[in-house]
């Protein structure tokens, strides 16, 4: 542990402090401040009853409880730990820093202390991928990579154990970005569309703290921006140290570019390197080859081309991205849980194919617009499945295209997703393809994108 970050250690003790939100990755930190002789408080709106065991750890570790509707009420703490997916402007946050209280978070202490290069990912869609992309490249080159962030994984109960030879690769929302006031070593925007629109207060609220990945960098730092997403391509404004762009249809004078001829290749400044085919991408769709596109841009001094390609080669992708769950009766059928946008389906799940497909599509309103997926659904979906909070939205979107036509796509409405899985089975003949892709969050009936694409596996699996 470096001097740094055993002199807050040492700062923290005997001070009050709250973590808002009981879940998985708070636990850990509830316990590694109390190592360090804080007093912990652990706060969340749910109570005991829905918490379970973790409330029962918490307390295990040493924390007070403080639940229910006021839990941000009168806690009388030094610092305050908000969670990602809490408006940062609430009341009860607002008066605490008006009270002298320290409102922070997991990832601005994480990258106060962290003592090792860093490298952040975010973006409106392909975050998850491009961070793991990232990561597999460097593990394959002998590096020891701390790998977290809104992937999943808190790091700073790593930050005892990382050395400076290290590399952190961290993948930041906007809810993490909105009140970071330090930018990585390398930062990476892989596109940037309407999203969260429930949560911040508006479109530019929501650019403003993706711009804070970039905007705290030094002329050290390395910017990969996506050259073909025009909002993106705006923060090299903002960038004080090196820019680099990637693209599938433009060449960049620095960064990594699609070639007409299928050849993905870097372009230092003039010095051109082949890196690989794209057909030889394991992982499939338009959208990967601009993940790999983002993450070369961001590896290259890093990493050499031989050992991207083998990580593209053998990198089968993440869980609920477009994943094969199972062949049945000559139906394929995939989860991808992860489409919580209508844009991140657009290029993912309606983009892979060349036949049209069943989607299964609907979840939690961000109250972002469906027309641009409206416009695509004739042309890519035989038969459109749809349930929860956007599932009217989508169908006037879909209906409103200048390509529908009746029964182009068929439409069908179920309540839930075993009625979904089973109006799909119905509907499908050997050779077709089944798709769970919400393009909307998962809050309406899931705690996550995870749980629900857990629950359209476990139901695909238990068919007969």
């Amino acid at each position: 542990m470096d001097n740094k970050t055993e002199k807050f250690f040492e700062n923290v003790k005997n001070k009050t402090v709250a973590f808002c939100g009981i879940g998985g990755s708070n636990l850990p930190l509830i316990r590694l401040f109390k190592k360090y002789g804080a007093n912990v408080i652990a706060c969340d709106k749910r109570d005991r009853s829905v918490l379970g065991e973790n409330a029962d750890i918490a307390e295990e570790y040493g924390a007070s409880l403080h639940l229910g509707e006021n839990y941000l009420k009168d806690l009388g703490a030094d610092i305050i730990f908000r969670t990602p997916g809490m408006k940062f402007y609430l009341p009860e946050l607002n008066e605490a820093r008006k009270n002298g209280t320290a409102v922070t978070s997991e990832m601005e202490v994480f990258f106060d202390l962290c003592p090792c290069k860093t490298i952040a990912v975010t973006g409106s869609d392909g975050k998850t991928t491009t961070t793991t992309i990232i990561s597999e490249i460097l593990k394959a080159k002998g590096y020891n990579v701390h790998l977290g962030g809104n992937i999943g994984k808190p790091l700073l109960p790593e930050i005892e154990t990382i050395s400076p030879e290290d590399i952190a690769v961290v993948e930041l929302s906007s809810f993490q970005l909105i009140s970071m006031r330090k930018s990585p070593d390398i930062a990476v925007v892989t596109n940037l569309a309407p999203n969260h629109l429930d949560i911040h207060k508006d479109m530019q609220e929501y650019i403003d703290s993706k711009r804070n990945i970039v905007l705290h960098q030094n002329a050290f730092g390395r910017a990969v921006l996506n050259l073909d997403n025009d909002i993106a391509f705006s923060f090299k404004d903002d960038v004080r140290g090196q820019t680099a762009f990637f693209s599938r249809k433009n060449k960049p004078e620095n960064g990594a570019y699609l070639r007409d001829d299928g050849k993905i290749v870097i372009n230092d400044y003039g010095k051109e390197t082949v890196i690989m085919d794209a057909s030889e991408i394991k992982i499939p769709g338009l959208h990967n080859i601009e993940n790999y596109l983002a993450a070369i841009s961001a590896v290259w001094g890093l990493a050499d081309a031989e050992t991207i390609r083998q990580v593209a080669v053998n990198f089968g992708g993440v869980e609920h991205r477009a994943e094969l769950v199972r062949t049945l009766d000559g139906v394929r059928y995939y989860n991808d849980a992860i489409g919580t946008s209508p844009t991140r389906t657009v290029k993912g799940m309606l983009s892979l194919f060349e036949q049209k497909i069943i989607l299964i599509a609907g979840g939690y309103d961000k109250k972002i617009p469906y027309d641009e997926m409206g416009k695509v659904v004739p042309s890519t979906v035989k038969t459109l499945i749809l349930f929860g909070a956007t599932a009217d939205k989508i169908e006037t979107a879909t209906k409103a295209a200048p390509d529908y036509s009746e029964s182009n796509p068929l439409i069908i409405r179920v309540n839930n997703m075993e009625e979904a899985v089973a109006a799909a089975r119905e509907n499908a003949v050997s050779g077709d393809i089944v798709a769970m892709s919400p393009a909307s969050a998962s809050f309406d009936m899931y705690k996550n994108f995870a749980e629900k694409g857990l629950h359209f596996k476990k139901i695909v699996n238990e068919l007969k």
